[in-house]
């Protein structure tokens, strides 16, 4: 559509000119030289019309360039971000918007920023950009966004807890067992198995002998796994893998820990499973007959195997030693 001059428009294109000669200090003619006298209005009009954009183009088309957040590529068709320098939370804001919708022209999926616990001031942008927490650790959190307009399929946290429970025999026939200082057997006079988490990183086995170490003093050496079991919502919503597993004394002396172990001895075997606790709690009943049974009966449980991942990673199965015997390799 042309676009028609009007007179009543003057004014506004001189105020327009005077704006651009403070912002932009481009060199414009002053109102004397425009509209000095002997010259008619009408006359004048042509020059405006014709100067006026080069004198306004260079605001209305300058744009300010957001860098993107650096990230990395994931084989699932997402991208991570890991911040890792300060950064003021608006600047954040502008970047992750950006980068959001370059992410989107190029079809990604998920998005993962992690945000070290020192950067707290981005967790606010990150969320009002509509991501969600996924999980935490002690020196970061994790904010995923599902960006496709389908179902999410970005997985889940973390959703168990793993635990063990040592079973130690010596050759007189007597388990080691202990009364806790602490949580929910504290003051019930209830002698236990030595218990435990596996931490992050530890295997199964490995973590049998550290905690009865760490309980009881007494060295020893992993034999095989007698029993498992699963149970849900028991830690801060996670499920729980609670391994029983056999041990072989190197030592015999106990030095209880007194942080956390209110008495430590070496029990019959028979007294251990007979105790009023086990004998009530079906799934303590179980575990203590189990554990009776490897003793009195021909029971196998599962024994370690030294494996490799396929990217390298030593690892260990667990497996039946008596139907299966590894090659020699192994």
């Amino acid at each position: 559509m042309r676009r028609v001059f009007r007179p009543n428009r003057v004014p506004f294109l001189y105020y327009s000119f005077v704006s651009s000669f403070i912002t932009n200090r481009i060199c414009v003619p002053t109102p004397v030289s425009l509209f000095s006298k002997g010259q008619p209005l009408k006359n004048r009009v042509p020059f405006l019309i014709k100067n006026m954009p080069t004198l306004i183009e260079k605001p209305e088309t300058e744009v300010q360039n957001i860098e993107l957040l650096s990230s990395v590529q994931d084989l699932h068709g997402g991208v991570t971000v890991e911040i890792k320098e300060p950064m003021d939370s608006k600047l954040f804001a502008s970047m992750l918007g950006t980068s959001l919708s370059h992410w989107r022209q190029q079809g990604k999926r998920g998005v993962w920023i992690k945000l070290p616990i020192e950067f707290s001031n981005l967790v606010e942008p990150t969320v009002k950009e509509g991501f969600r927490y996924h999980h935490a650790e002690s020196d970061y959190l994790m904010l995923v966004k599902w960006i496709p307009k389908t179902s999410d399929m970005l997985p889940a946290n973390a959703s168990h807890r793993v635990g063990i429970g040592a079973f130690v025999t010596n050759d007189k026939g007597e388990v080691l067992v202990v009364q806790e200082r602490n949580g929910r057997f504290k003051g019930t006079n209830v002698w236990k198995l030595p218990t435990g988490t596996v931490d992050e990183g530890e295997d199964i086995c490995t973590a049998a002998i550290r905690e009865v170490k760490e309980e009881t003093g007494v060295d020893t050496e992993f034999v095989e796994v007698l029993s498992f079991r699963q149970s849900h919502r028991s830690f801060f919503r996670k499920s729980d893998l609670f391994f029983v597993c056999m041990l072989r004394p190197r030592s015999f002396e106990i030095q209880k820990q007194d942080s956390e172990i209110e008495a430590a001895q070496w029990m019959r075997a028979e007294d251990y499973a007979s105790q009023p606790f086990n004998q009530k709690n079906e799934i303590f009943k179980n575990m203590a007959e189990i554990c009776l049974t490897k003793l009195q009966k021909d029971y196998t449980g599962f024994s370690t195997m030294p494996s490799t991942t396929s990217s390298g990673e030593r690892i260990y199965m667990y497996f039946n030693n008596r139907d299966f015997e590894p090659s020699a390799e192994h």
